[in-house]
């Protein structure tokens, strides 16, 4: 009857270890940035295209944008994304790199660098009450 019990305590610390132990999640990893607002993102054993959405990148930025992104953005750095949509075939998503309050886009606009397009700009407005 002891040993049962026993085996009993040992199997249930093992559980409550398993269940109580953190999860080792992957979470998405820039590979390379490839554009001024087009990153190369890595999940696991898949590789995606993935374009800012949002930014426009102004006129003349696209070298700054592009040094800018490599800065934000070391390789292997972990990113959570935020679909959007898809265009030309290319997931469309706000990129925020872990640990930040800020997306990608948010800051290429703050850094003048780019500009908030159209569709975001009305997706974003607080709608009024009536």
């Amino acid at each position: 009857m002891k040993r049962i019990f026993e085996y009993c305590l040992a199997l249930v610390l093992l559980i409550s270890g398993l269940l109580l132990s953190p999860v080792r999640v992957s979470a998405a990893e820039v590979l390379q940035v490839r554009e001024a607002d087009l990153l190369l993102i890595g999940d696991q054993n898949r590789t995606y295209s993935v374009r800012l959405a949002c930014a426009e990148i102004n006129p003349g930025q696209e070298q700054n944008s592009i040094d800018f992104l490599r800065k934000q953005l070391p390789r292997r750095q972990k990113v959570n994304l935020m679909p959007m949509g898809s265009k030309d075939g290319l997931l469309l998503a706000r990129v925020r790199p872990l640990g930040s309050s800020q997306d990608l886009s948010s800051l290429l606009v703050e850094n003048q660098l780019a500009k908030l397009n159209q569709g975001c700009i009305k997706a974003t407005k607080p709608t009024e009450k009536a």
